[in-house]
């Protein structure tokens, strides 16, 4: 027998299951007495690898520490909802200016199609004077704790890639969200809930998993989607004959031999393996705890708008992401993609600004009122806006990436705060631009981040949310 045979029969003795039995007591201790410590607030410098969400700290002190980013997927048309352009109302069905459209491409009509005024009235509203659509009555109440930016910019023209890159500040698929870069460099203050929660109202997003995806940061980063119907997750419920106490033995012993593999090769997917097994199964106890809105009083049901807490809907997801604030959780983010209005432009956006309005006013207010929106921000918002020239008849908007609208509230941002300003026909910035990568860096500033220092080293290169662009909009910041 050579010496690498008699290295490897040694290995496989030292497995035997006298040696398992022996001194498995003490390593599963030990990770008990992690979980336990990390749950107290210590264990930072010894949870190990295993435990990689245990909270970190930013680069310098900041305003906010978590994240309810509510992605209205589809693109809101900010003329119908947040920029009253009087001028578009006297000029329509007119020609639009041949110097406005020169070098301009539409992603399906005619640029040469006629204008279309706004299909609603607008208002001011709060000390602030904000001016919204007749549609949000709600928003409308809360205008004072808006920052309401006008003058948002992309380069995608389509969906999916507009999508992805107000997610990940790239068209490409493969980059990490917004949402797992925040996890990355914050980790989770929650011990039994995934970090970074993933809600979705309408239907999917056209973008899919890349708009919660990791990419290339570990796996354990990425968005978890819970379900809006039984289990939040899949195979969450034991199956017949499996107790709680028998799965607790069954993982122990898998994760020490995991533990085992981790001390003997250092691999971050195994890492993440490990991660999620616990947190699978600590999430059977506290997913039906979350899910369980009953325990919400009738009042607050009532503002959000929910008549039946086990209907899936977008007023439900907002109380959950107020929930899963409370528990801990970094990151929630809602999908409602249910604002495409190439055509039925009218009752469209009726219709989805009822579906919404409420909620995300109510979500607003609640948090306020439990002292979370002071270190909490809130976006509300889609990928792009919709051309000022008409499709689909009289009563529709194509696709328009030169400048839309989204609103931001709390932590650390101005309150009843119009950002920028569009032309006469809601077509062009004419000041103040906000590009995607400005909002992530100034989003990443506010989280406690310099975005050109929050990277991962990924095939011989740093990367970061904002690619080599992006600076932070201090006129938002109060």
């Amino acid at each position: 027998m050579n010496l690498s045979q008699e290295l490897q029969q040694a290995r496989a003795q030292s497995l035997s299951r006298r040696w398992f039995l022996g001194q498995c007591g003490v390593g599963l201790g030990s990770i008990a007495a992690s979980s336990l410590l990390t749950a107290d607030g210590f264990g930072a410098e010894t949870a190990g690898p295993a435990s990689p969400m245990v909270p970190k700290a930013p680069h310098f002190p900041a305003k906010a520490k978590r994240v309810i980013y509510i992605f209205q997927a589809g693109a809101p048309s900010h003329l119908e909802l947040f920029d009253n352009k009087p001028e578009l109302t006297k000029r329509n069905g007119q020609l639009p200016p041949a110097e406005l459209l020169k070098g301009y491409r539409a992603a399906f009509i005619n640029p040469n199609s006629a204008l279309l005024g706004p299909k609603f009235k607008f208002a001011k509203h709060g000390q602030s004077g904000m001016e919204l659509s007749e549609v949000l009555p709600y928003t409308a109440k809360v205008a004072d704790d808006l920052c309401l930016i006008r003058t948002m910019q992309t380069e995608a023209v389509n969906h999916a890639p507009a999508q992805i890159m107000m997610n990940s500040g790239s068209q490409q698929f493969g980059r990490p969200s917004f949402g797992s870069w925040t996890l990355y460099g914050l980790g989770s203050e929650s011990a039994d809930l995934p970090g970074f929660v993933v809600l979705t109202s309408a239907k999917g997003t056209s973008g899919g998993a890349s708009n919660y995806g990791s990419g290339f940061l570990p796996t354990m980063y990425g968005g978890t989607p819970f379900r809006n119907a039984g289990d939040p997750v899949l195979y969450l419920s034991n199956p017949a004959g499996v107790d709680r106490e028998a799965q607790r033995t069954s993982l122990d012993a898998l994760n020490r031999l995991n533990d085992l593999a981790l001390a003997d090769s250092p691999d971050p997917d195994l890492a993440a393996r490990i991660h999620s097994y616990e947190m699978a199964y600590r999430l059977q106890t506290s997913a039906p705890d979350l899910m369980d809105l009953g325990q919400e009083t009738k009042e607050t049901l009532d503002k959000y708008g929910i008549k039946s807490p086990k209907d899936a809907t977008f007023s439900r997801n907002c109380l959950l992401a107020r929930r899963l604030l409370e528990r801990g959780v970094r990151f929630v983010q809602l999908f409602h993609e249910a604002w495409d209005q190439h055509g039925n432009l009218t009752g469209g956006v009726k219709q989805n600004a009822l579906d919404t309005d409420q909620a995300s006013a109510a979500l607003v207010t609640d948090l306020k009122e439990r002292g979370l929106l002071k270190d909490t921000i809130v976006i509300w918002g889609g990928e792009f806006g919709r051309t000022p020239m008409v499709q689909g008849g009289n009563d529709g908007r194509d696709h328009h990436n030169r400048c839309f609208s989204l609103w931001l509230a709390g932590g650390g941002i101005k309150g009843g705060l119009t950002h920028g300003t569009t032309d006469d026909f809601g077509f062009n910035v004419a000041t103040g631009l906000v590009h995607v990568h400005d909002l992530h860096a100034t989003l990443l500033h506010q989280l406690g981040f310099d975005h050109t220092r929050l990277t991962h080293r990924f095939q011989g290169r740093d990367f970061r949310l904002t690619d080599v662009h992006g600076r932070v909009v201090q006129e938002i910041l109060s």
